[in-house]
């Protein structure tokens, strides 16, 4: 076999061979922004878990005097209920983490399952679920979120449900496009030639071979659902209290951006940090499961 040239990354490097998985694992290793950002991601996420042990007081805790400064006590200050505004922000990275990610399962089960098939088995089935994607794009989310959520109650898992429910679409799109490329394959043709039924065809042959699409895709949307459910409860249309997040608290704290900006940046700083770290962690799996990547 001849060696590798300089500065490729393929199955053998400097006479050692690697697997797929290895190569992706060292590519996104090699990743320097998303290196960084998962470390900050997972920080941030062991913070807003760990720290409200370690503090003296709880939401429920309103002895403090209304809009307070920042102080050692009150790092963020209080808002208008004498709240402490670090708590919020805590308990609502919280919130918005558990709705990002309820989102992204429901979205990445659904659209992965209705874009493979329909990749899969083309014709009416493909048409079908098209035209359900085309009606799911149509709908504003704004006006479902207005129906469902506000006549039910905005619970944070409702919210999720909901976003899980409309956001699933991308995810649908991306698959069929693969999954009607992987059916022309030979080893779906010999699978199906061997009588292996659909399901087994898609959930064993189809989706492990879109595993990189697929975990790229969820990381966006991950990202998307934290960005889109703090647009939502900033306009009133998503969790509702006695559940809090990010976009909660920026609706609660706005009015003060002239007087007290510390009570609308530190919400907003945690949705930029949560939201960019994502992006950077899926633009580092994107070029790791990139099979054109050549770089070392």
């Amino acid at each position: 076999m001849p060696a590798p040239s300089p500065g490729t990354d393929g199955g053998d490097v400097g006479g050692e061979f690697l697997s797929q998985g290895q190569l992706v694992r060292r590519r996104f290793l090699r990743h320097r922004a998303a290196m960084t950002a998962l470390t900050v991601l997972v920080l941030y996420v062991l913070f807003v878990y760990i720290a409200p042990f370690f503090l003296g007081y709880s939401l429920t805790d309103l002895d403090a005097g209304s809009y307070e400064d920042p102080s050692p006590a009150h790092v963020f200050g209080t808002d208008q209920v004498g709240a402490d505004v670090f708590s919020l922000v805590m308990r609502g990275s919280q919130y918005s983490l558990q709705i990002g990610v309820l989102t992204t399962v429901i979205a990445t089960v659904i659209g992965v399952l209705m874009g493979t098939f329909a990749g899969y088995l083309r014709r009416g089935t493909d048409a079908a679920v098209s035209r359900v994607t085309d009606l799911f794009l149509v709908v504003p989310l704004q006006a479902a979120a207005a129906v469902l959520i506000a006549g039910v109650g905005g619970s944070w898992w409702l919210v999720g449900l909901v976003l899980g429910f409309f956001l699933w679409t991308p995810i649908a799109r991306v698959t069929r496009a693969e999954a009607l490329a992987l059916a022309q394959r030979e080893f779906i043709e010999a699978a199906r030639a061997s009588g292996a039924t659909t399901w087994r065809i898609v959930t064993k042959h189809l989706v492990p071979n879109m595993i990189g699409t697929i975990v790229v895709n969820a990381t966006l949307t991950l990202a998307l659902a934290v960005l889109t459910e703090a647009a939502l409860s900033f306009i009133g249309l998503g969790v509702q209290i006695p559940d809090t997040s990010l976009g909660l608290v920026l609706n609660q704290n706005y009015t003060q951006l002239a007087t007290r900006p510390w009570l609308f940046w530190a919400p907003f700083v945690a949705i930029v940090l949560i939201s960019l770290t994502i992006n950077f962690i899926g633009d580092g799996l994107r070029d790791a499961f990139d099979p054109r990547q050549t770089r070392r």
